[in-house]
């Protein structure tokens, strides 16, 4: 029997997610396979800007359009880490391919490209993911802590980030409000 993969959609915490890290999270799904689950978060900005985190690594930028470009808190795992989540895909050192047009990079290459003005047209850069272990996964949406729909490119890269979480529930075709934090069970 072949495992349902959840790669290319997003996850969308449920009100009763006790973790506050977690809590209003919508999650863009990388990978997610039977070793696990990897995504990044879409609507946590870190508190830095992408030109900060340029010149954190000695990056010089040209021109000031990255400026306000928030950096993301992608998850707990590898904090300390950068991931870029862009389209075109491109050909860069370090690439997981998740879609035809989809890939997250984690090799200094497309940052130093960024700051040289040649980096991917769309681009959302985090520091560390989200990651789940084998089985991990299934039996949070069992528990009824995520929600899952398939990811729409327009909900990453074109809607400010503190609308993503409603915006991921509207593609589901229903009120956020009318989300309760209870399981119904027969």
């Amino acid at each position: 029997m072949e495992t349902l993969s959840l790669a290319n959609h997003f996850l969308i915490a449920m009100p009763g997610m006790t973790d506050p890290l977690l809590t209003k999270s919508v999650i863009y799904i990388c990978e997610h396979g039977e070793q696990g689950a990897m995504g990044m978060i879409l609507n946590k900005p870190s508190g830095i800007v992408l030109a900060q985190l340029l010149e954190q690594i000695d990056l010089p930028r040209h021109g000031d359009e990255i400026n306000d470009v928030p950096v993301f808190f992608g998850g707990p795992v590898q904090p300390d880490r950068g991931f870029v989540l862009h389209q075109p895909i491109g050909n860069w050192q370090s690439t997981l391919t998740v879609t035809d047009d989809t890939a997250l990079t984690t090799s200094k290459d497309i940052l130093k490209a960024v700051s040289e003005g040649n980096g991917p047209d769309k681009l959302l850069v985090s520091l560390g993911y989200s990651g789940w272990e084998k089985g991990q996964l299934e039996a949070e949406i069992a528990a009824n802590q995520w929600l899952t729909v398939a990811a729409a490119e327009w909900v990453m890269f074109d809607t400010p980030s503190e609308a993503r979480f409603d915006s991921a529930i509207k593609l589901l075709g229903f009120d956020p409000a009318l989300l309760c934090a209870e399981a119904g069970h027969a």
